[in-house]
């Protein structure tokens, strides 16, 4: 039995034209029945690093009793010259998470995945512990489990005070070893099925991985890299995912 958080979350691959240029990870959020899939707002533009994808293609489950079953499933975006995310503002600035509407009918009809919900969004002031263990689900450098095309999960934990924006932006940090590949990954904490009211996925969803932290004037040769990661609230879902 594939266990239902493995199933909210897909590999990236980035395309311009036919050329493969980056993979991260991406997973599914519904609502009021619409599909979305979200990830890092760098995974789709990046005009810093000049990177201008046309197009990702993710990998989708075919067969719920065959994990080995798989298919790419090619998405544009951009239509008629625009671009198909929807990104957010805060009073910091971007905030680094994109949203894009999925069409069910042009998913396989087999298609076997999970999505978040509202429900599952952690509310930033609820109580949640520095120090507790969340984990970080994705594809880091790209590895995973090419048999079954599953994701990686590594542990975290809440590395600031969670609620608070990090010097007043809209994320918190987690203190995880990541890597490349990893933008995008859902931060997710378990919780009581039983209580939950949850149903097949019990977790709850506190943040989408971002990037690593490091500090400008540490020594390369001397200091060991911090460690730390940004990590944006869910929350902004239901901002970006509006009717």
């Amino acid at each position: 039995m594939i266990e239902s958080i493995l199933l909210t979350t897909v590999n990236i691959l980035t395309y311009q034209g036919t050329q493969q240029l980056t993979n991260a990870t991406g997973f599914f959020f519904e609502r009021d029945g619409r599909l979305f899939l979200v990830t890092s707002r760098h995974v789709v533009i990046d005009k810093a690093n000049d990177h201008h994808p046309d197009r990702i293609v993710i990998e989708l489950h075919t067969d719920a009793e065959n994990a080995a079953e798989s298919t790419g499933f090619s998405i544009p975006l951009y239509e008629n010259r625009k671009s198909v995310w929807r990104q957010g503002l805060d009073s910091a600035g971007e905030i680094d998470v994109a949203a894009i509407e999925v069409e069910r009918d042009a998913l396989p009809e087999t298609a076997a995945f999970h999505a978040f919900t509202t429900r599952h969004l952690q509310d930033p002031g609820g109580h949640v512990e520095v120090g507790s263990t969340v984990l970080v689900v994705g594809f880091p450098l790209g590895f995973h489990d090419t048999l079954h095309h599953m994701p990686v999960a590594r542990h975290a934990v809440i590395a600031s005070s969670f609620g608070l924006r990090f010097k007043g932006e809209g994320y918190f940090l987690t203190d995880a070893r990541t890597h490349r590949g990893t933008s995008g990954a859902p931060i997710v904490m378990r919780v009581n099925r039983k209580d939950s009211g949850l149903g097949e996925l019990p977790w709850k969803l506190l943040g989408v991985h971002s990037a690593r932290l490091d500090v400008g004037s540490r020594d390369v040769v001397i200091d060991e890299a911090l460690g730390l990661n940004v990590a944006w609230y869910a929350d902004i879902l239901l901002t970006l995912t509006k009717d």
